[in-house]
C-alpha cells in the first residue's frame, strides 16, 4: 500500500516537474522526487543501504546543481503557483485515501518492508543481511565493481588534467 502511494507521488512529481519555469523549483522538485525513489528502492529491498547510497550520491549532484544555478539565476523573482500547488495537495490527497480504501491492513504494518517484519518476528536476520552484502563483492560483480572503481579514477584523472591550474575558476570575479 505504502509502495502505490510513493510510485503516485513519485508520478505527481512528474508532472509538476514538467510544469515548472524556474530553476531552484526544478532542483526541489527534482530533490523531493530522489527522496521518493530511495523510499521506494529502500522498500522493494531487504536493506536500506542502496537507497542510502542513492541517496547521497543524487544529492552530490544536487549540491553542484545548485551552486551552478544560483550563480547563474540569482536574481529572477520566484513565484509560487497556486493551481499547482492545489493540483498536488488534491492528487496526494486524493491517492492517499484511495490507498486507503483499496488495502485494509493495520496501519502499524505500512511503513514497514519485509526485512523490518522480519526483525520483527525475529527471522535469521543476520545471515539474510550478511547474503545480500557477499553478492556484491563475489566473482560476477566484483568485476563491475572494480570496473566502476576504476571509471571513477580516470574521470578524476582527466578532470584535474583539463583543468588549468593558474586560470582560476570556471566562473569570473568581478
Amino acid at each position: 500500500m505504502l509502495q502505490l502511494l510513493l510510485i503516485s507521488m513519485i508520478f505527481i512529481t512528474s508532472i509538476i516537474f514538467m510544469n515548472m519555469i524556474h530553476p531552484l523549483a526544478m532542483g526541489l522538485t527534482l530533490l523531493i522526487q530522489t527522496v521518493l525513489i530511495c523510499l521506494t528502492c529502500g522498500l522493494m529491498t531487504k536493506t536500506f543501504w542502496y537507497s542510502y547510497i542513492l541517496f547521497l550520491v543524487f544529492l552530490g549532484g544536487m549540491l553542484v546543481l545548485f551552486i551552478y544555478v544560483t550563480s547563474l539565476a540569482s536574481n529572477e523573482m520566484f513565484n509560487l503557483s497556486i493551481k499547482l500547488t492545489m493540483f498536488s495537495l488534491i492528487s496526494i490527497i486524493l491517492m492517499m485515501m484511495i490507498s486507503l480504501i483499496i488495502d485494509k491492513t493495520s496501519i502499524s504494518n505500512m511503513f514497514m518492508n519485509n526485512e523490518m517484519l522480519s526483525i520483527i518476528n525475529i527471522k535469521s536476520y543476520f545471515s539474510e543481511n550478511s547474503l545480500s552484502l557477499n553478492k556484491l563483492y563475489n566473482f560476477p560483480t566484483n568485476l563491475i565493481t572494480i570496473l566502476l572503481m576504476n571509471y571513477l579514477l580516470i574521470t578524476l584523472i582527466v578532470v584535474v588534467k583539463i583543468t588549468k591550474m593558474f586560470k582560476g575558476p570556471l566562473r569570473m570575479m568581478n
